[in-house]
């Protein structure tokens, strides 16, 4: 079925190039003066390819092997093309910096960045390249007639304005407040009851993915009855990596922000120290890995040493995961359903969200129960579910969503409902999201850095006569959110005015993130600490998230290999050395990368064309 799996990001990408093809610069600077021929010609493919996207996508998601074949070509000839037309780009730019008197202020570090400076040469290189680009558009054109690949209406198109009363959307937390105090009265009273145990309670909550356990250990969390009790309080995400050291030191960092003094030779010592003689409660929130039972053994004798009635509550999908690692066969608190009042009240609150209640068309109303069914008690399913029919405004349409066979079911859990949620956005959306695909499962995403590398990356369609990019990246962002993409959003939502606000930081959901993934393939990709070591450098990835310690050390050996296709670069850690061969960064739109010069540092936030902010910063001196 196509809801299965997650479209591929092509369309968004052509489109993309489409716009450039078209670009005042290209004509205003003569930079395809003697290829005008070709530049027409390139300007009628790509329209012609853009048409039958969507129904190329629709068989691909439907398992027809040759048109995910198609599409995964026509993606790495729209790479190449992009990179084409962005070396057009660069040459107008420079053609308009020499023109406006600021071209004898760059380096030659920066100078090298550019395609030839001969103009005669210039147009014989990127003739050629042009030619082989319309060349690959031209087969892909005669395959797409083989295909017999038809004209089809894909997504609505860029949002420009916010839904009407969208502050009004009831919020699932709320909802899970309410349906899930059973649940959180429960856990408590068990916590709270082993105040006089000597030894560490490990309480795990169990249950399907985007059933709530994550909201549920908040809601015990931040209850002032567990802030009384408890000493401490400690919150940490495990996720698939359950490497001892590092969720040690993460755990330490957590005490640390609450005031604990923490001293030792080794990470584990510090965590000994920091929660030592205090009843603490740890939440490890998302735990995977039932193999390594060993590895969970060793961090409990450190996390022993806690104070009477010290608690550590778990959350994971996984039953095993509770029994093996947790050693708590019959003390896993499996969460059920959430009851379907509540699963309703959470698709009525996104499919009518933009219409008052007594707006609210009754014969979808009455549709609503049957719709319920289908999300397998799940609020993130009853979300989804809800913000796709909330794009559908007939019977028909909404007849239409429940008769697809897989919204959620044994086998594939509410992945198919997120899939098919993903795959209703409007194109240049589904890029913005399947962008995030670089970061790891719990990262926190700083929302304008975000915003700024969609921009960069020229993911926000540009229209004319309409808003400032960021101000539509910012509608971008919040419409994801209301639509479950991105959750556990923290401050001050955004202001369209001139005030700055405070740090806007978010959070996807795991089940999400596969989606995005599934999408994206080896486009994005981060490199953990274990990697590096190995050298396992992905030269296939596109977007590349670096956490590392001394990242230049790991770029400087991968650049001598080749040229990289990163379009977007980000280093965690400081840079404390030269970054070589940076003339081979050609595809680079964004890079972010803390410099460390003696006793000072900033941090740099290039975005396209990246030659000038390189110069701006002072990356080059």
């Amino acid at each position: 079925m196509a809801e299965v799996l997650a479209t591929m990001v092509v369309g968004p990408l052509v489109s993309m190039l489409k716009e450039k093809a078209s670009s005042y610069l290209l004509e205003q600077y003569q930079v395809m003066e003697g290829l005008e021929k070709q530049h027409k010609l390139l300007k009628r493919k790509l329209p012609a390819i853009l048409d039958v996207i969507t129904d190329a996508e629709e068989q691909a998601a439907a398992k027809r092997e040759g048109a995910k074949a198609w599409l995964e070509e026509v993606q790495q000839v729209a790479y190449q093309a992009n990179d084409v037309l962005d070396e057009f780009k660069y040459e107008a730019l420079r053609r308009k910096a020499r023109e406006e008197g600021h071209y004898k202020e760059l380096g030659m570090d920066v100078i090298k960045l550019f395609p030839s400076l001969n103009r005669f040469v210039f147009r014989i290189k990127m003739g050629n390249k042009l030619r082989i680009i319309l060349e690959e558009l031209d087969v892909l054109i005669a395959e797409m007639n083989c295909f017999r690949f038809k004209f089809r209406s894909g997504p609505p198109g860029p949002v420009n304005h916010l839904r009407e009363n969208s502050s009004k959307i009831i919020d699932p937390v709320d909802i899970a407040g309410r349906s899930r105090a059973g649940d959180k009265e429960k856990i408590i009273k068990s916590l709270l009851d082993k105040a006089s145990n000597v030894n560490l309670m490990v309480f795990p909550i169990v249950g399907m993915g985007g059933m709530g356990k994550t909201t549920l250990a908040q809601l015990v969390y931040n209850d002032p009855e567990i802030q009384k009790h408890f000493q401490l309080r400690l919150w940490v995400c495990v996720s698939d990596n359950f490497d001892v050291d590092t969720l040690a030191k993460r755990i330490v960092e957590e005490a640390k922000k609450n005031g604990c003094q923490a001293n030792g030779s080794s990470a584990l010592d510090e965590l000994q120290n920091a929660v030592s003689g205090k009843r603490y409660l740890l939440v490890l929130d998302d735990v995977w890995n039932r193999d390594e039972a060993h590895k969970w053994e060793k961090l409990k004798s450190y996390l022993q040493h806690g104070g009477s009635g010290s608690s550590v509550l778990t959350t994971t999908r996984d039953q095993a995961v509770a029994q093996l690692m947790m050693g708590a066969a019959k003390g896993a608190y499996e969460l059920g359903r959430l009851g379907e009042k509540f699963i309703e009240e959470i698709i009525n609150s996104r499919a009518f969200s933009s219409k008052q209640e007594k707006d609210w068309p009754r014969e979808l109303v009455n549709m609503v129960g049957d719709v319920a069914k289908r999300c397998a008690g799940s609020p993130l399913a009853a979300t989804a579910l809800g913000s796709v029919l909330s794009t559908k405004t007939t019977a028909r349409e909404w007849k239409d969503v429940l008769r697809r066979k897989k919204i959620c079911d044994d086998r594939n859990g509410i992945l198919p409902v997120l899939k098919l949620s993903y795959n209703c956005l409007p194109s240049h959306m589904r890029q913005c999201f399947a962008f995030c695909a670089m970061f790891p499962e719990d990262y926190e995403i700083d929302v304008e850095m975000l915003i700024q590398l969609w921009m960069a990356n020229g993911f926000i369609p540009v229209l004319r006569g309409e808003e400032h990019p960021e101000i539509s990246g910012k509608n971008i962002f919040i419409e994801l959110t209301s639509r479950s993409f991105f959750h556990d959003v923290k401050g001050i939502p955004f202001e369209f005015t001139d005030i700055e606000v405070s740090r806007v930081t978010c959070k996807i959901h795991d089940l999400m993130h596969d989606v995005a993934l599934d999408s994206m393939g080896k486009e994005c990709a981060a490199i953990a600490t274990e990697q590096s070591k190995s050298g396992d450098f992905p030269h296939s990835a596109r977007h590349l998230l670096l956490p590392v310690n001394q990242p230049e050390t790991l770029l400087n050996a991968s650049l001598e290999k080749g040229s990289p296709v990163i379009q977007t670069l980000i280093c965690e850690e400081y840079v404390n050395k030269d970054l070589q061969h940076l003339s081979k960064y050609r595809s680079a739109r964004a890079l972010k990368i803390k410099i460390m010069r003696g006793s000072t540092s900033r941090t740099m936030l290039g975005l396209e064309p990246v030659w000038l902010h390189h110069l701006r910063m002072g990356i080059f001196n």
